[in-house]
């Protein structure tokens, strides 16, 4: 049997060594619960980053979408309207003749827009824009656009008026319009490029006056025209160039006749892309005119002009912003 001192000693060096290791085992506790802690933190500080991250991008989006200008109102206080004749099948360019064979004038500026088979009806709280057709011309927006990105809605009316009664139905989309009105073929538009909306045609490009552009397409051999496409080399069209100024969209992305189709038009710094229900059917540059001598001016700035072409045709969303560069997912297409 050990001596009651020996066991005393032993009791304590025991209670010692349990001291230890309990003081040991709270530290551990204590330096897990500032780790948790710690983590927990870390966890709500990341938690508060990507709330904010997803706020500032939510907030990006949305005053993206504020920089949206609607440009039409009930009393399309944004446009002005220009009408010249009611051509004829048969007509060669020329200014149309009245039955004694004198020249007739153009109806011209309209005092009100809303007038002439030109006006606005409202479906619900949306403005939708009616153009009869029936007399060429269109609205033209009183400001000047350079760099921005344009959208709108259309779809198909019903009606055709000489001279497209046999053929199909067409309007369009001028941007980059300048001077006098009646400068094209028509004696309608003014000097301009054209984003085509004919039935089946839709971004189609035609020039208007003595315009010109470089399109991404296949160059055309006889009869065929140029088909865009941007796997293409850009080519040259229109005024003064070896092809004349007409180029076949890429594809036919429009919906069904009589069924509203999303088209945006995007313009920067003489470069254009045509673009219908999202695809893109088109990629241009380096827009100018040509004139009688030859002397090139850049065209990259102008008034944008919707066409009243011989068919009826509803708008609705017409919209516009300013834009600094490219939107980045188009930027590789030039």
């Amino acid at each position: 049997m050990r001596p009651p001192s020996e066991i005393i000693r032993a009791n304590k060096k025991y209670s010692s060594e349990v001291f230890k290791f309990s003081s040991s085992l709270i530290c551990l506790i204590n330096f897990m619960g500032t780790i948790i802690n710690l983590g927990y933190l870390m966890l709500k500080i990341a938690t508060i980053l990507i709330f904010s991250l997803y706020s500032a991008l939510a907030l990006s989006n949305n005053t993206q979408e504020l920089n949206w200008k609607s440009l039409l109102d009930p009393e399309l206080s944004d446009w002005e309207a220009f009408l010249s004749y009611k051509h004829q099948i048969n007509y060669n360019g020329a200014i149309p003749k009245d039955h004694n064979g004198n020249n007739l004038e153009p109806i011209g500026l309209l005092d009100s827009p809303n007038d002439h088979g030109i006006y606005v009806v409202l479906e619900g709280d949306t403005p939708i824009l009616k153009v009869s057709g029936e007399i060429y011309g269109g609205l033209t927006t009183k400001k000047s656009y350079r760099n921005y990105q344009f959208r709108l809605k259309y779809k198909w009316g019903r009606k055709v008026y000489p001279p497209r009664e046999k053929l199909l139905k067409d309007s369009g989309i001028l941007y980059h319009a300048i001077g006098e009105h009646g400068k094209d073929y028509w004696r309608t538009w003014k000097v301009s490029q054209e984003f085509q909306i004919m039935l089946g045609h839709v971004g189609d490009y035609w020039n208007q006056g003595n315009s010109a552009i470089d399109v991404r397409a296949y160059i055309p051999e006889h009869i065929m025209n140029p088909i865009a496409d941007e796997s293409q080399q850009f080519i040259s069209v229109g005024s003064g160039q070896d092809i004349s100024g007409f180029v076949l969209r890429k594809e036919n992305f429009e919906e069904p006749e009589g069924e509203w189709n999303e088209i945006e038009l995007v313009c920067f710094e003489g470069k254009s892309l045509h673009i219908v229900n999202g695809k893109v059917v088109m990629v241009l540059k380096n827009s100018r005119t040509v004139d009688d001598r030859g002397m090139i001016t850049p065209l990259r700035e102008g008034q944008i002009q919707l066409q009243s072409e011989a068919a009826e045709i509803f708008y609705k969303d017409i919209f516009v912003r300013k834009i600094n560069e490219l939107p980045a997912k188009y930027r590789h297409l030039f």
